[in-house]
């Protein structure tokens, strides 16, 4: 985990909890829940939304150092696991107050990593935004 959060953040060392995703396949019905590694829909509502924008921003920043390598592969991998996991969070009930700022989290993101940056955001301030959920998340001792 040590090597995964240094990769994920750089120098900062963070060990946080990895949440595995399996993609939906082309031509397959969608399954009840399409995570995988013991992960269900329901066991994610019960994370808080630190932890959920915690993971989503892993996501992020992973999507965002494959834009930069220009590695279309593991953009596209990493973009489709955070906008899965932004829809699970958007699902979640308990945030529905919330929704406008996880909806605009979501715009931000999609218009950096596929469109065209007209928000002019950059890597460092997506990690601005993400960051002090994964300190709450490890603060809470839940990552």
């Amino acid at each position: 985990l040590t090597w995964t959060a240094e990769w994920t953040f750089g120098d900062l060392g963070l060990v946080k909890a990895v949440v595995d995703l399996e993609r939906d396949r082309p031509g397959e019905e969608m399954s009840e829940t399409a995570l995988h590694g013991g992960l269900t829909h329901e066991r994610w509502e019960r994370l808080s939304l630190a932890d959920q924008l915690a993971n989503i921003g892993a996501e992020v920043a992973r999507a965002a150092r494959a834009m930069n390598r220009q590695d279309a592969s593991r953009l596209q991998q990493h973009f489709d696991l955070a906008l899965e996991l932004f829809e699970f969070t958007l699902d979640d009930e308990r945030w529905r107050n919330q929704r406008v700022e996880i909806g605009r989290a979501r715009e931000i993101v999609c218009d950096f990593l596929a469109g065209d940056n007209e928000y002019e955001s950059t890597a460092e301030s997506l990690d601005a935004y993400f960051l002090p959920f994964s300190y709450l998340s490890l603060r809470a001792g839940r990552a």
